[in-house]
């Protein structure tokens, strides 16, 4: 069994042994005995006409993060463009039984988590489409890696915020609210008029320090992640009695 967690706040630090699963070429060093293999299907458990049913879903969604399956014992580091990373511990209830993260800011999860997607209805309203990946709590020490643009905001509901700086949120999907009106036909808007609204008392929203730029994609910018070194004044894992970030924050 795999556990999570981080060094320097720029690297995913998995130590133990079994199968976990990670981003594909997000290793930049090990210590130990490891075999990497590309996963062609997914990682959850089940039948093959479940797994195949599931790899469609993602791949409709364009949710399809290409993921390898790394196999052995020892420490793996992960990392990606120095993106900021930050660990959650999956519970088996209450807010922390799944994660919703875009599959772009997703670096790294447990065997015992279940992958897949769900709708939020965004549209091209920003760079999130109509889907966003979901980890699920499928067994003990369930945990997720992401990854930020520079130090992570940790905020609980309720809280409005901007789709394109949101990395991830637990419990259900937020509320769009969409404030379009005259100005905006003549370009006098505030530039926030659309934002995501989270309304229940107690979930967990995650932004990061960068806007992706809004619109429909039309390409990849592999620097998008390019934050700048510094510090934070708090460790980066939580839930589950991880503590760290919610030591002030959750009572």
């Amino acid at each position: 069994m795999f556990n999570l967690n981080t060094h320097a706040e720029l690297f995913a630090k998995a130590e133990g042994s079994g199968i976990f699963f990670a981003k594909k070429g997000s290793m930049v060093a090990d210590q130990g005995t490891f075999k990497y293999s590309k996963r062609l299907l997914g990682t959850n458990q089940g039948s093959f006409v479940g797994q195949v049913m599931n790899h469609l879903a993602r791949r409709f969604s364009g949710e399809n993060l290409e993921m390898m399956e790394v196999q052995g014992s020892g420490t793996v580091y992960l990392a990606d463009q120095g993106a900021h990373v930050t660990v959650v511990s999956l519970e088996a209830s209450g807010w922390f039984q799944s994660l919703c993260v875009e599959s772009e800011d997703l670096l790294a999860f447990t065997d015992t988590c279940q992958y897949g997607v769900t709708p939020i209805g965004v549209g091209v309203l920003s760079q999130r489409g109509i889907f966003t990946s979901k980890l699920s709590y499928n067994g003990a020490n369930a945990q997720v890696a992401i990854k930020t643009n520079g130090n992570p905001l940790i905020l609980q509901a309720p809280c409005r915020v901007d789709p394109d700086a949101v990395v991830a949120w637990t419990g259900k999907a937020p509320n769009v609210k969409v404030d379009v009106n005259w100005k905006t036909f003549i370009g006098q808007t505030s530039g926030e008029s659309y934002m995501f609204e989270f309304n229940e008392p107690g979930q967990i929203v995650i932004v990061q320090p960068f806007e992706r730029q809004s619109g429909l994609r039309v390409g990849v910018d592999d620097n998008r992640y390019q934050p700048d070194m510094q510090e934070s004044a708090f460790g980066n894992t939580f839930g589950n009695g991880g503590g760290g970030i919610f030591g002030g924050l959750i009572h």
